[in-house]
């Protein structure tokens, strides 16, 4: 495993360079970066079909920096300074705990204040620079593709928000024993959490800016799918316990061209240290499970690459706005539901029957899927016998 970028680097290439990267993380971003790249490209090809239009917005100019701007400036400066200059003092310390330097109150006071100082005086140089000796009122024209950096920004914090959320109702236990560490660490996400909220964060900036919530649907779901996927292959370089139960069942013949890692795997350097020492390992990552395991992690990227590939190929074909997205929900909970049946996670009682969160949301997403496929093919019936 490797739980940073300079395990990575190390392990391929032989040098060793201190990066404060984790796998996971870098991964992360990799993720929100391709689901940019394929929602620009699906907005503008819906512009240029005439499914979305333009919208105005009226923008005021030679307005003065405000007190809110001049402080927001400040502050941002202040905690940058303060982290940042901690940090290179600190190196080594900020490579071993990158987050633990970032939540807590470590930093350097001189370097707050001076970066501080810096962007207060540019924020209030640039307000006096542009300003005017009356307020221009200007109609602006825009276009929902200008609008990706800021969606996919309100969908990542509000992804980070609910995956955290969801995780924590799973683990009610972890919460009560250590809420600061629950609410604040970096590990510890679900998946279909971030995908909840991060959707209904979406669709309401959308709506604000009167782009229609089945059309900017249809646009994010490949790059959802895609999303999903390469976020799962930072699971598998981490180690970060989204693995499946023990696999102690030989590798059938058929599947013999495949590594014996990607058939059972004890993920030896995992992120979270969670099973036995490594002998003759030394550092930080130096422990590996007991019995090996379903790497699921490594399945679910595979099978939401390709899902992926589905999707993006039948984009052009799917005109009724919404169908793209229900054959997204159909079979993200297909996938997540064949996945649950050898992977680890918490159980409950519902009815009677032992299940699983990611189950249960799994169902719900597969029914709103067939649900919608369903109503759309029968308007589209109904609209041509009229």
């Amino acid at each position: 495993m490797y739980p940073t970028i300079s395990d990575l680097l190390q392990d391929l290439f032989g040098i060793n360079i201190p990066l404060p990267i984790q796998s996971f993380g870098f991964m992360m971003a990799i993720s929100f970066m391709l689901a940019a790249y394929t929602l620009q490209s699906e907005l503008v090809r819906k512009e240029k079909q005439g499914i979305l239009h333009s919208f105005w917005v009226n923008v005021v100019k030679g307005a003065p920096a405000t007190r809110a701007d001049i402080l927001g400036s400040l502050l941002t400066g202040f905690f940058v300074g303060y982290k940042v200059l901690y940090a290179a003092m600190n190196y080594s310390e900020f490579v071993v705990d990158t987050q633990g330097v970032l939540l807590s109150a470590k930093g350097n006071l001189i370097g707050g204040l001076f970066v501080g100082a810096i962007m207060l005086y540019m924020r209030y140089r640039e307000g006096e620079k542009n300003r005017l000796p009356e307020l221009v009122h200007e109609d602006q024209e825009l276009f929902p593709h200008q609008l990706v950096m800021n969606i996919t920004f309100v969908a990542a914090i509000a992804g980070i928000i609910g995956a955290k959320l969801f995780h924590n109702l799973e683990n009610l236990d972890d919460l009560k024993r250590d809420p600061i560490d629950a609410l604040l660490s970096f590990s510890g996400l679900t998946m279909y959490g971030g995908l909840i909220c991060g959707a209904i964060a979406v669709i309401y900036y959308g709506k604000k800016h009167k782009i229609g919530a089945l059309d900017l649907s249809d646009a994010t779901a490949p790059g959802l799918m895609l999303a999903y996927g390469t976020g799962r292959l930072g699971c598998q370089l981490a180690g970060d316990g989204d693995w499946g139960i023990v696999n102690m069942n030989p590798k059938p013949s058929l599947l013999n061209w495949i590594p014996d890692w990607a058939w059972s795997y004890s993920y030896p350097n995992n992120v979270i240290n969670s099973g036995i020492p490594i002998p003759g390992c030394e550092g930080r990552h130096c422990m590996m499970l007991t019995d090996a395991v379903y790497p699921t992690p490594l399945y679910e990227a595979i099978a939401c690459i390709l899902l992926f590939f589905v999707l993006w190929s039948v984009r052009k074909k799917f005109t009724t706005s919404g169908k793209l997205f229900s054959l997204y929900l159909l079979l993200n909970g297909m996938e997540r539901m064949s996945i649950e049946q050898i992977r680890v996670n918490n159980k409950f009682e519902l009815f009677g029957l032992l299940v699983t969160q990611a189950e249960v949301i799994a169902a719900v997403l597969m029914l709103l899927g067939i649900l919608g496929l369903v109503v759309i093919k029968k308007n589209s019936v109904l609209n041509k016998t009229k």
